[in-house]
């Protein structure tokens, strides 16, 4: 009872390493020659490489030796900053740059990789980091050892193996200034498209929102669609050009609406909105069918519509009396009449409170001369969409009988004044026929 009770005492304690628990020392050169014997046994057989490597996955660490692993593959070694290989090294034969330079051969190659990678997932980021990495060690191969490496890297973008983001190193300046992109570029496209199909490609490139930027693979000075388009087809790849083509007309054209709605909501006159529209036509080879759609898409975009059905005729029609100028501009050939007549057909079937607007809209455009009695007519018999269409028709009936009527002459016009048309009846010239509303 008496004792003092012991105080407690702070003092160190040394705790053994477990041997699970001490890090391994990073040493690639090791990894290196564990790789290069295993596939010096097994030779050129393809089959044989495939299958020493997932074996040896489980006594190799993979995981931490990655980039080494996908060099020796690739190049037959590690590879230094730039894309040469050490002097000092030991190298392998059995690799890509190695290997004879045609496409089934680099097929095999890409079996061997596909492999690998699904059998060990992950690989998959170390795979990207490596190739991106070799994108840009370009200018330090040879041209046949950049030949294998675009036509591999090609089939692995349509099999999925690689992501078309990789593509990006290609932009760096350095490559593109020197052609090296470009050339590069080629073979790959041709690889990719033969394992699938141009519009494969653009899925996949849209994906990674790199469909447009296919011009930045050449220096400012050339990036045009006309270059692009000359070497590209020369090389073969007529299929890469017309998509280009097609993405920059497609780029302008929104680019063209946008502009238009800017200048629509600043009332510009329409002198200076028909020449701007005519100079991006010229520039960008637009035609006249697709800007007519534009411009409609325009106007009615404009308007925030009644939502009453007995009042958004009325409203329309005000409102497209006033842009009448505007689209007659852009209907000077039947086609872009008829593209604008089944433009008008789908708004008034996909908004539903302008379903009675439709015959209204197209008596209007008729006396404003931006429609003819031609494209009508055509509309009519076998032109016009199945959106509405036993609707539609049965509103034009009438109109279309008195045009089919009206070069009669004006003597038959009085016989017709009992048509309604909803409007107030009053002779005037349209097209070059009396008409009566």
């Amino acid at each position: 009872m008496n004792q003092k009770q012991q105080k407690p005492t702070l003092s160190g304690q040394r705790f053994k390493t477990r041997k699970r628990d001490e890090k391994e020392r990073f040493d690639p050169t090791q990894f290196q020659d564990c790789i290069i014997q295993g596939l010096t046994e097994t030779g050129t057989d393809l089959e044989a490489v495939a299958k020493f490597l997932d074996a040896s996955g489980a006594k190799l660490d993979y995981r931490r030796y990655a980039e080494t692993l996908f060099d020796i593959l690739v190049a037959g070694g590690m590879l230094a900053p730039g894309g040469t290989l050490a002097d000092d090294m030991t190298r392998t034969d059995v690799c890509v740059f190695a290997a004879q330079e045609d496409l089934e051969t680099m097929q095999a190659f890409a079996q061997v990789f596909n492999k690998l990678i699904r059998r060990y997932k992950y690989l998959e980021k170390g795979f990207e980091d490596e190739v991106k990495k070799l994108l840009l060690f370009l200018k330090g191969f040879s041209e046949s050892e950049r030949n294998k490496l675009a036509m591999l890297t090609g089939i692995l973008l349509a099999n999925g193996t690689l992501n078309a983001s990789i593509l990006n190193s290609l932009y760096n300046e350095n490559l593109v200034k020197e052609g090296v992109s470009a050339a590069f570029a080629v073979k790959l496209f041709k690889s990719w498209i033969n394992e699938k199909d141009i519009n494969a490609v653009a899925v996949s490139l849209r994906k990674v929102n790199m469909d447009n930027r296919l011009m930045e693979l050449f220096p400012a000075n050339k990036q045009s669609v006309e270059h692009f388009s000359k070497y590209f087809t020369e090389a073969g790849l007529k299929e890469l050009s017309e998509y280009v083509r097609n993405q920059q007309t497609i780029g302008a054209r929104k680019e063209l609406q946008k502009e238009l709605q800017e200048q629509m909501s600043r009332g510009d006159p329409f002198k200076d909105i028909i020449l701007y529209v005519k100079e991006e036509m010229k520039k960008n080879n637009i035609s006249e069918q697709t800007v007519i759609a534009i411009i409609w898409s325009s106007v009615m975009s404009t308007v925030e519509w009644n939502k009453k059905e007995e009042l958004v005729a009325e409203q329309a029609i005000k409102h497209l009396k006033q842009y009448s100028p505007l689209l007659a501009a852009f209907t000077t050939q039947g086609q872009s009449e008829l593209t604008l007549l089944l433009k008008i057909q789908e708004y008034c079937y996909d908004n539903i409170h302008f379903m009675k607007a439709f015959q209204k809209i197209v008596v209007l455009f008729y006396k404003a001369e931006v429609l003819s009695e031609e494209p009508i007519l055509k509309w009519y018999k076998d032109a016009h969409l199945a959106k509405g269409k036993s609707v539609f028709l049965e509103q034009m009936k009438k109109f279309v009988e008195w045009l089919k009527n009206a070069e009669e002459g004006k003597q038959k016009l009085s016989s017709h004044v009992s048509l309604h048309f909803e409007m107030p009846v009053q002779f005037c010239l349209a097209r070059g026929h009396w008409w009566i509303s």
